[in-house]
């Protein structure tokens, strides 16, 4: 699910960016009246997340344009897929392309990464998640491309939950410390999650009564002795440059998820194209 009044504000941001007062191009040589009809194209195999958004591109310029898909979100789609059809103002659709093109792109290459990394471990008891390593002001879009791609959201902001990190230890004066004044201030229902780089400070996090622990660059040796230790006590995470080639030996540790910051901050763009066919 999206919520459409944030992303409704996402859309006329970008419209906004590259529309600062008319399209010249376009308001000059199309006429008012004048109608067209375009396919999109994958140029390329991938998994298609944010149609509703594109289409909503065009309907804020213009509600009577016509966008029939002929796949959904979630789908695999082979080269060459003419993902949809549109309809409607010469004007509109010009005007819109670039942005709604930007923005399925982005998304559909997010949901083919997240696909690949939940096909590598699909037959392990542990979750992929993303982070906070969206692009600034796309964040809600990234994050529901990850979902329809098959992977899981950690979570969306700094309001949502308690992640206590290295420099929140530092500044608190020690992982016992930092577990202990948080969980003193925030509601019973709020879990704490807290970052180690060492079975030590596992042990120190599972004893102040942390609810999830990070480990953060651990070596797989290290992971497998914290599971052995923190199975069943708490939810354990690994994260830390973890590419696909390191994704099944990590998993086989048995932790319980295993966060990339790479499902979102340098995947490449889906290839997809606009085309005019009258």
């Amino acid at each position: 699910m999206l919520n459409w009044i944030l992303v409704d504000e996402i859309i006329k941001n970008g419209l906004k960016e590259d529309i600062n007062n008319i399209d010249i191009t376009t308001d000059t040589l199309i006429d008012d009246e004048s109608k067209s009809a375009a396919q999109l194209l994958a140029k390329e195999e991938g998994v298609i997340a944010g149609l509703n958004v594109f289409e909503r591109v065009f309907k804020i310029l213009d509600q009577d344009v016509v966008v029939k898909f002929n796949v959904k979100d979630g789908d695999k789609v082979e080269k060459g897929t003419v993902i949809a059809r549109i309809e409607g103002s010469t004007k509109a659709i010009l005007k819109g392309e670039r942005l709604a093109l930007n923005l399925l792109q982005r998304m559909s290459g997010i949901a083919t990464a997240s696909r690949k990394y939940s096909d590598i471990v699909k037959n392990f008891p542990v979750r992929i998640v993303d982070t906070r390593k969206t692009t600034p002001g796309l964040r809600i879009l990234e994050k529901y491309a990850v979902r329809a791609g098959g992977a899981y959201n950690h979570r969306f902001n700094l309001s949502e939950s308690v992640l206590i990190k290295d420099n929140h230890i530092v500044a608190a004066g020690g992982i016992k410390e930092a577990i202990h004044k948080v969980k003193g201030r925030i509601s019973h229902t709020v879990k704490v999650e807290i970052e180690v780089e060492t079975i030590e400070g596992l042990k120190e996090a599972i004893e102040a009564g942390a609810d999830m622990v990070l480990l953060d660059n651990m070596s797989l040796e290290e992971m497998k002795k914290a599971v052995e230790i923190g199975k069943g006590k708490v939810i354990l995470e690994a994260s830390g440059g973890i590419t696909l080639d390191d994704l099944v030996d990590v998993a086989k540790t048995g932790v319980d998820i295993i966060s990339v910051g790479a499902l979102t901050h340098s995947v490449k763009a889906m290839d997809i194209s606009l085309k005019f066919i009258s």
